[in-house]
């Protein structure tokens, strides 16, 4: 058993409510992050409210998330790892070729990047007081030129795998880590009918992925995760 504590953006499906049932088997205590609390209570519900709380935030909301992160350090009394998980994929044609209405695509843009962006920052100064460790859901999407309807998703991943680089050499000297984790294709609702047919990852395969990163001796940095289920295209 550990006393550590993670925090998890996009907590309520998919990637982090996977990553919360696998932290919570080893030991750690979970401030779960999500835009509407009531869907994070099932989940707390089932991890047992001595093991987790529900903290309700838009990554996208400054204020919400850094009081989300304040509320989480003073309710656990420490913050020792983070997961900037919380995404979205929209199709999209700069053509006009199909894909979403242009006005939904600011919403991935400031979820995925600002997000991303002002989760770190609001977590930050409380993993350099317990030496600690951010992870980011990046994607192999961040790796290759997408086309479309992927193009600005691609986009958005590739900011966050720059970001990720650009916060471990601010990192230095402090001891906390950064991680950026690049799934290929994984089974969630976010995923396209096309993408479905092809192979794909579990949820449970992620959440293995980052415990094994915040598993490793405070000398070791795991920099990047890139993971795919076998027979995916590696240009895909």
């Amino acid at each position: 058993m550990t006393d550590r504590v993670l925090l998890i953006t996009g907590a309520s499906r998919g990637l982090g409510a996977a990553t919360a049932r696998h932290a919570a088997a080893e030991g750690y205590r979970l401030a779960l992050v999500g835009r509407d609390p009531a869907r994070l209570a099932p989940l707390v519900d089932e991890l047992g409210g001595d093991v987790a709380k529900a903290f309700g935030a838009d990554v996208a909301d400054w204020s919400r998330i850094s009081a989300a992160a304040h509320r989480a350090e003073a309710h656990f009394g420490r913050l020792d790892a983070a997961f900037a998980n919380a995404g979205q994929m929209l199709g999209v044609s700069f053509f006009g070729n199909g894909g979403t209405d242009p006005a939904q695509w600011r919403d991935m843009v400031l979820t995925n990047v600002y997000g991303a962006a002002i989760t770190a920052r609001a977590v930050l100064p409380a993993l350099a007081r317990t030496r600690g460790h951010l992870l980011l859901t990046g994607s192999v999407a961040g790796r290759h030129i997408r086309p479309a309807p992927a193009g600005l998703y691609s986009a958005t991943k590739w900011a966050v795998t720059a970001m990720a680089g650009s916060i471990r050499a601010e990192a230095v000297g402090t001891g906390v880590r950064v991680t950026v984790i690049q799934p290929g294709i994984v089974d969630t609702e976010l995923i396209t009918e096309q993408q479905r047919a092809k192979p794909k990852l579990a949820p449970d395969d992620i959440a293995r992925a980052v415990l094994y990163a915040l598993g490793q001796p405070p000398s070791v940095d795991v920099n990047e995760i890139v993971i795919r289920p076998t027979g995916q295209d590696p240009e895909r």
